[in-house]
């Protein structure tokens, strides 16, 4: 049920949760329409005539962070509104930089010098509720024409971007754009729900991460961190260790890490089965950190390979980390006598598959043509593939004489 708060004539609701997308491949057809997928942080707005409150994804008060947002009541006028969008911060060329975000995201009231120095963008992408009437069991085609009159066109505060045509990845990568979602024009806003009815199609992998450990620094790092060990929670809802993220930090984001990690400490790892290489020396910290990373793929043990650390996301309940997707069963596998290609037989729940890894890179969901084609363009044959067990290791290097 939603709670209302009464404003002279206008029923302005006091809490909408935000719709969440569901990932998937980009949907086609005359039913879906496409936006960009901003790189920033999301923020439900509610304006009415007692002023502007903003709120986070997990619903805190983020008002005095981003000031800007305040340009919404100049552009409204005398109208009340409960909209829904992204905060971002752009770097030349209006690509949205979250490396950038990171230094306003933690500032509850930010200085006249970094408001300057980077300032934001609000890129409103839907409206659901207008003059104390409630528009989110509309279509979204409904909703998307209501925004549109809305002229939201002002310094900090846009529209966001439609998108045509069937190559909406590209354009998308031309922009700079964390990716694209896809939205069923029939559809209504369904608060705090995840559905298909948004359809999120990244175009780099992030994964959400438990921070679960740390590791000092040595050389130019010594006497701060060198690396995190991460956690994230597997299918049984437990959480299972990730690997560790050594890479995409900034100085003053060591230095703010290391601040947060200090009262978490705690003497024994908080999840199982760490391999040891990565306990040897390990500090551990109670799992409340949320961050996020980009990374390549998920290596056959559920660890993330080459990850790149992104920021903490404090507009995240800890609780709730996706868990990454299951790596399913392995029925079978052949593999190049050098061992430089490997081709998977896999089962993952009721579907099977065939799974092309060559060196990092990993392509799931293949039919055996698919893999006959990839490999014949790779100058292979598929009946030259022998079992992994039959691939001579390579003999130990003995240094001569």
């Amino acid at each position: 049920m939603l709670l209302v708060r009464v404003t002279g004539k206008v029923e302005v609701p006091e809490l909408i949760p935000p719709m969440l997308a569901a990932g998937g491949p980009v949907p086609a057809g005359a039913s879906w329409a496409y936006e960009f997928k901003y790189d920033g942080v999301r923020a439900i707005s509610y304006v009415d005539g007692a002023g502007l409150r903003v709120l986070s994804r997990n619903n805190n008060t983020v008002t005095g962070t981003y000031p800007e947002l305040a340009e919404l009541g100049a552009l409204l006028g005398d109208r009340s509104a409960v909209l829904d969008g992204e905060i971002v911060a752009l770097e030349p060329g209006d690509r949205p930089s979250f490396a950038r975000l990171q230094q306003r995201m933690h500032v509850a009231l930010p200085s006249p010098a970094l408001l300057a120095t980077v300032p934001v963008v609000y890129y409103v992408f839907d409206v659901l509720h207008l003059d104390g009437s409630p528009v989110r069991e509309s279509p979204w085609s409904v909703r998307r024409s209501v925004l549109e009159e809305l002229g939201l066109r002002g310094t900090a505060v846009r529209t966001s971007h439609l998108l045509g045509g069937d190559n909406v990845l590209e354009v998308a990568a031309l922009a700079g754009m964390e990716g694209v979602v896809a939205k069923r024009r029939d559809a209504p806003y369904r608060p705090g729900k995840r559905s298909a009815d948004w359809t999120k199609t990244p175009l780099i992998r992030t994964q959400e991460v438990l921070v679960v450990g740390w590791k000092a620094g040595a050389g130019r790092r010594a006497g701060t961190l060198g690396s995190l060990l991460l956690g994230v929670f597997d299918d049984s809802d437990r959480l299972s260790f990730a690997g560790h993220v050594g890479t995409g930090f900034t100085d003053a984001g060591l230095r703010a890490l290391s601040r947060r990690l200090e009262p978490l400490a705690r003497t024994t790892p908080p999840l199982p089965d760490v391999p040891r290489e990565h306990a040897r020396h390990a500090h551990w910290v109670e799992p409340v950190l949320i961050g996020e990373v980009a990374f390549r793929t998920w290596t056959p043990e559920g660890r993330l390979r080459h990850p790149v650390w992104r920021g903490l996301r404090t507009d995240r309940p800890a609780r709730p980390v996706i868990p990454p997707p299951s790596q399913g069963t392995i029925e079978g596998a052949l593999q190049t006598p050098d061992g430089r290609w490997r081709v998977e037989a896999v089962r993952r729940g009721r579907d099977r598959f065939y799974r092309l890894i060559h060196g990092d890179n990993t392509i799931d969901g293949l039919v055996i043509a698919t893999v006959e084609r990839l490999l014949h363009q790779a100058g292979i044959d598929m009946a030259d593939l022998i079992e992994p067990s039959a691939v001579t290791p390579p003999e130990p290097y003995a240094p001569s004489a």
